[in-house]
């Protein structure tokens, strides 16, 4: 845990503290962000206050007294109930302004770790409470230098496994091998293991209406091979096999057959677009030194998808935060399924993919990018972008 970086933060954002709550090790963004070990055995109920400036304070249980005894501070033991309200309203003193996990009308279902009860509780003691959600962002999904470079790196080599995984599918359709989905699917597993990537589930490939579930997964019992006129989508993604690493997540679409039908290449052409008229707009403002926010990015790419006619097609959110994690927890390119309004940040990493996906007609299409706002403040797209469809 970084005191003084945590204290600043809250000065620099005019908030009186932030604090931390937990029981039974339900806030894994306390857990990692005060740096505590998430197997330590936790049953009773703890708290901590980081106060803009001045010394932390702690409260626990009498049971586990030792628990936050790895973080500076004065400590306070509770055993009844009553003892822990009057110590928590003790520890809180006067009214304040004070950062907790949580978000209003859960807007932020990542950030909403802190029961409503215990909410209430703070309220009842006159504070008030705000999100603590861009303090998370900052010291949970800001990539360091080495972390961008480990970004960059694994890009390179997932990039060339996307390549070679469409390859190997044009290579069996000359063949007449049968190569099918979850031939590639294991092939792209097999080829992360060779280069030293590693991924926590494997990726998407499919044909036609497969890929129309966005997270289609590719089985024994729905295995089929591919042949030509089959529209194709694979997403895959990977980091380094190494402590600290970042993930890089893309998309991309294409074609078995010269001549694909000019619908699917309307598609694509739209995504194409909207993925770019979202990097286009992320640039701008930061060139400006204007804050954007998550929302406001998937505004701008959504809204090219709708004067396309396809916009009910566009079924999830413009894109999400990367880290150590390939879904991380900083902000996300959301204005539909949250209104994600965490401000984009340096060090901030995510993915811009949209997509249209049309079942009945036995086509999906998807591109995806990764974003990383660089910390001299100039946004980065980190890897190859496809810029037509790949005629297999």
């Amino acid at each position: 845990m970084d005191l003084q970086r945590i204290q600043k933060a809250l000065r620099d954002r005019t908030i009186d503290g932030w604090l931390f709550c937990d029981f039974h090790n339900r806030d894994h963004l306390a857990i990692r962000i005060l740096g505590l070990d998430p197997n330590r055995m936790t049953t009773r109920r703890w708290f901590y206050f980081i106060p803009a400036k001045g010394e932390p304070k702690r409260l626990v249980h009498s049971v586990e007294k030792g628990k936050l005894d790895a973080l500076p501070g004065s400590k306070t033991v509770y055993l009844p109930w009553e003892q822990l309200h009057a110590s928590l309203k003790k520890m809180l003193g006067p009214k304040k302004k004070i950062a907790m996990q949580y978000s209003p009308m859960n807007n932020i279902p990542a950030v909403s770790m802190v029961d409503a009860g215990t909410i209430e509780l703070v309220k009842s003691f006159g504070h008030k409470v705000v999100s603590s959600a861009d303090l998370v962002q900052l010291f949970e999904a800001v990539i360091d230098e080495k972390g961008y470079v480990s970004h960059k790196e694994a890009g390179v080599l997932v990039d060339r496994v996307r390549a070679e995984a469409y390859q190997r599918i044009a290579d069996g359709i000359r063949q007449g091998n049968g190569v099918s989905e979850l031939d590639v699917t294991q092939f792209i597993l097999r080829r992360f293991t060779e280069l030293g990537l590693t991924t926590g589930d494997a990726p998407i490939v499919g044909s036609n209406e497969h890929p129309a579930d966005p997270h289609f997964e590719s089985t024994p019992a729905n295995n089929r091979p591919f042949k030509p006129g089959d529209t194709v989508l694979i997403d895959l993604w990977a980091k380094k096999n190494e402590p600290g690493a970042i993930y890089y997540d893309i998309t991309w679409s294409g074609f078995i057959g010269t001549q694909p039908p000019a619908e699917y290449v309307k598609m694509f052409d739209t995504v194409m677009k909207a993925r770019d008229a979202a990097v286009a707009f992320v640039k701008e403002r930061f060139g400006k030194k204007k804050p954007v926010a998550g929302w406001e990015v998937d505004e701008v790419c959504r809204s090219v998808v709708k004067k396309a006619g396809y916009g009910k097609y566009f079924v999830h959110r413009t894109g999400h935060s990367i880290g150590e994690e390939v879904h991380g927890n900083g902000g996300n390119i959301d204005n539909l399924e949250t209104r994600d309004d965490r401000q984009l940040m340096p060090g901030c990493c995510f993915s811009i993919e949209p997509g249209i996906y049309l079942e009945e007609k036995k086509m999906a299409v998807r591109t995806e990018i990764n974003v990383f706002i660089r910390h001299d403040g100039v946004p980065e797209v980190t890897g190859e972008v496809q810029r037509e469809l790949v005629l297999l």
